[in-house]
């Protein structure tokens, strides 16, 4: 699993009806990459979570996440990819 959350938004939490995005959570605690390196890890990755503009708006440019399938909490987009071999 690769996750790929927003510098901007890490460690805090959005929430709006029955959705909510918590990002303060360790889960999305990682190290700070290169579009490129986070390119390469999508090649080996089965299960991507893409969180925030920057992170959602690669998935949509490297055509792993359809624009129709983008959920929004608190206007913070958020995407998860499963790819199947």
């Amino acid at each position: 699993m690769i996750i790929v959350t927003d510098e901007d938004i890490l460690g805090k939490v959005f929430s709006e009806g029955r959705l909510q995005l918590d990002l303060s959570k360790d889960f999305y605690q990682g190290e700070k990459m290169t579009e490129e390196a986070i390119k390469e890890l999508f090649h080996r990755a089965r299960h991507i979570h893409l969180t925030g503009k920057d992170a959602v708006d690669l998935g949509v440019r490297l055509g792993l996440v359809e624009e129709k399938k983008i959920l929004f909490v608190e206007g913070i987009p958020h995407a998860e990819v499963l790819i199947e071999s």
